[in-house]
């Protein structure tokens, strides 16, 4: 019994944490990095064609990725998206893996909210 709810509480929180660190893009609002950092990990080229405004340029592909993440507080509300969600969902796990506690993964990326935005 003892394990049924120990297997129980680890798997709820699992889902509880995984859920909250990941929303659509187009749910995503201006509002939201008032509390925090929005960061766009796609190349300079692709930033330079059009990115969320108010959004950072950290490129995924830059060898010292997480260099750049030095001045940050570990504990402010992250906000990470890409073209599609890939680049930004390994982002997420290294800025997790570095500590940073509140990582938002902007799932569907810019191709969605630009979408979205025509619509």
């Amino acid at each position: 019994m003892k394990y049924v709810l120990l297997l129980s509480f680890i798997l709820v929180s699992f889902f509880g944490i995984s859920q909250s660190s990941t929303i659509h893009i187009t749910e995503f609002s201006q509002n939201d990095i008032k509390n925090g950092i929005l960061i766009d990990v796609r190349t300079p080229v692709e930033f330079a064609n059009g990115h969320l405004d108010g959004a950072i340029n950290m490129n995924w592909y830059d060898k010292d990725f997480a260099g750049h993440l030095s001045n940050i507080s570990k504990d402010e509300t992250i906000y990470v998206y890409c073209k599609k969600g890939g680049r930004s969902a390994k982002a997420q796990e290294k800025l997790i893996s570095l500590g940073f506690s509140n990582v938002i993964n902007l799932e569907g990326g810019y191709d969605a909210w630009f979408d979205a935005k025509k619509k």
